[in-house]
């Protein structure tokens, strides 16, 4: 990822076709040190190709992945609702026995 995240602002600042030492160059620059087998990879999968057009096909490709966001959100909103508020009431009192408990009379940075 860090090879590819190179490549990409390379590209973003005028560089067209950057080679694996440009890369290398700009992840020494932040104190990482390039994979020479994964640079070559990304090198080797990039070259000649528009990265916007890339980018375009893999964001039509990642529209059509369904995701489980959309279902679990709408699961615990009907979990709220039905549940009623006194299962709640009771969890937060046990909560806070349980945090008090922990403390045993010293801070953390004391």
């Amino acid at each position: 990822m860090k090879h590819l995240a190179a490549y990409l602002l390379l590209q973003q600042g005028g560089n067209t076709s950057p080679s694996a030492k440009d890369v290398k160059d700009v992840l020494a620059a932040v104190g990482i040190e390039a994979d020479d087998a994964k640079l070559d990879k990304v090198i080797a999968e990039l070259s000649g190709k528009d990265i916007n057009e890339l980018i375009v096909e893999g964001s039509s490709k990642l529209s059509s992945v369904p995701s489980g966001g959309a279902a679990a959100s709408a699961g615990g909103a009907g979990a709220a609702t039905g549940g009623g508020d006194a299962a709640p009431a009771e969890e937060a009192k046990e909560e806070e026995k349980e945090e008090s408990d922990d403390d045993m009379g010293f801070g953390l940075f004391d």
